[in-house]
């Protein structure tokens, strides 16, 4: 009893699958052209027929509500702005087509609220590295006067001990200070 249960549910979702499957057909073949050709034969597109096609032989095109006269009405603007390459809109300005914009408001509103993140990110990055450089500048700019003011001046070396500076210590700890005075303080 439970491999027919199975069997008849697999069953019905493949049915389900075919007919939604059939409707989106539907709805694409919808979205054609249609014509005859130099021969007599129905031609079905997705674009609109070659310029050499004359209007009376276009049986339908997407956006047309009925047969007849507004399809013919509207398919030589169409076809002639196919074969220069613009759109209906661009060729026909009396023809009544709607204006899409192509933009999502939403989307829109996002992408300006994830721009202005971004740009505080990037500002507040800027200042935390203005006020470090800031603060490096004044402390070579302090450092650098008492190496020139002749106090004596202790260092640890490598080994922990303490060492006084010389004069060519000092003259090297001069130097190193003003290059970070020179690269801080611009």
């Amino acid at each position: 009893m439970g491999i027919h249960r199975r069997y008849t549910a697999r069953m019905s979702r493949i049915r389900t699958l075919l007919v939604a499957v059939t409707c989106l057909v539907c709805i694409a073949a919808q979205a054609q052209w249609q014509w005859l050709d130099k021969d007599g034969h129905k031609v079905f597109s997705d674009r609109a027929p070659p310029a050499e096609v004359p209007a009376k032989n276009i049986l339908k095109q997407p956006g047309a509500t009925s047969r007849g006269i507004d399809t013919l009405a509207n398919a030589a603007p169409v076809r002639a702005a196919s074969a220069s390459g613009q759109t209906s809109a661009e060729s026909a300005p009396g023809v009544d087509t709607p204006k899409l914009s192509g933009v999502d408001k939403d989307l829109a509103d996002r992408k300006k609220q994830a721009d202005a993140a971004a740009d505080a990110k990037i500002k507040a990055e800027e200042a935390r590295v203005a006020k470090a450089k800031s603060d490096n500048c004044e402390r070579a700019k302090a450092n650098k006067s008492m190496m020139e003011s002749g106090v004596r001046v202790s260092q640890t070396n490598a080994q922990g001990e303490r060492v006084v500076l010389d004069d060519a210590g000092r003259a090297a700890e001069i130097k190193r200070t003003q290059m970070v005075i020179d690269i801080s303080c611009k």
